[in-house]
């Protein structure tokens, strides 16, 4: 049976693809997206306050090999049928990660008991940024045009990028102790701000879905080809780290995951003659929503064979 947060996206879908006239106001949209990247990444700065942060460095550097990796591997696919730019814009979003997919696999491990490494919150805040810069260069290369100054802070600083890294400072500091009485609202109203946050998302993909038609079979099986390689890609590193089943698991499913919010945001300014509507198609109409129904429980299955 699926979860029930993902019947609150088969929902905004049904609603979205019938032209329902049902829509979240945008300041809600912000609120629940600002809320569950805090709680991620609270979680994440808690557990990560019961260990010692030096045997993660050489982690980071694997998590982020794999986010380049993954975006030169998807240009190299997508230059077959696309041209240079927009191949590698829709290789960065795929490269890089998705919140969304994310919050549904910690919500999917949670509810199964599964344990799983605060250091993924981590790597979920990481792995945003080594697709962004490669893609930019892949588009336009490196040149004194380049406003290097405005990408990096769009990309270091962005919403996700500082609303993860500063749940995890708090999270960090104050341990377990001191996050306890913010449980009643991080913890306990997770699944339902999950639920509504999934219910737009339902609404967003519908559109998307609209699109989708005039890009042709090519990006379809992309879309879902794509993130079963890097899911494939994803276990092998997490294999290499000693992750646990359920760190396996989300490893996968980050590496299986496409952004649609940090990178259109950056790339809107480094590459503004790519088309927006290839990539995003792609993403949401087809790898955001196989991921959440279908992805994460198989990665969950593959991850059991890695650890046997």
């Amino acid at each position: 049976m699926l979860d029930v947060v993902v019947l609150f996206f088969l929902f905004g879908l049904l609603a979205g693809l019938v032209r329902s006239e049902l829509k979240l106001p945008p300041a809600l949209y912000d609120t629940l997206s600002l809320f569950l990247l805090l709680a991620i990444g609270l979680k994440g700065g808690v557990g990560l306050a019961q260990q010692s942060l030096l045997p993660l460095l050489p982690q980071l550097a694997l998590v982020i090999l794999l986010g380049v990796v993954q975006t030169l591997a998807g240009f190299a696919l997508l230059r077959i049928k696309m041209n240079r730019i927009d191949a590698a814009a829709t290789a960065a979003h795929y490269g890089s990660v998705s919140v969304a997919t994310f919050a549904v696999g910690v919500n999917w491990l949670t509810e199964r008991g599964i344990s799983f490494e605060s250091q993924l919150s981590i790597f979920l805040a990481v792995m945003e940024i080594p697709a962004i810069l490669v893609g930019i260069m892949l588009a336009r290369g490196v040149s004194r045009q380049t406003r290097w100054r405005m990408l990096a802070h769009e990309t270091f600083l962005g919403k996700g990028v500082t609303l993860l890294l500063g749940g995890m400072a708090i999270g960090y500091l104050a341990g377990p102790q001191g996050i306890a009485p913010l449980k009643p609202l991080f913890v306990d109203l997770f699944k339902g701000a999950l639920a509504l946050f999934l219910l737009e998302m339902g609404l967003i993909v519908a559109r998307q879905c609209q699109d989708l038609r005039r890009h042709g079979l090519f990006l379809l099986g992309f879309a879902l080809l794509m993130p079963l390689a890097s899911a494939g890609l994803g276990l092998t590193v997490g294999k290499l780290m000693g992750l646990s089943l359920g760190g396996l698991t989300l490893l996968a499913t980050l590496a299986a995951s496409a952004s649609y919010i940090a990178v259109p945001a950056t790339l809107r300014i480094a590459v503004p003659q790519a088309n927006p509507g290839l990539s995003l198609s792609a993403v949401l109409g087809v790898t955001f929503p196989f991921n959440i129904m279908l992805g994460i429980p198989l990665y969950h299955s593959w991850a059991r064979h890695f650890t046997e």
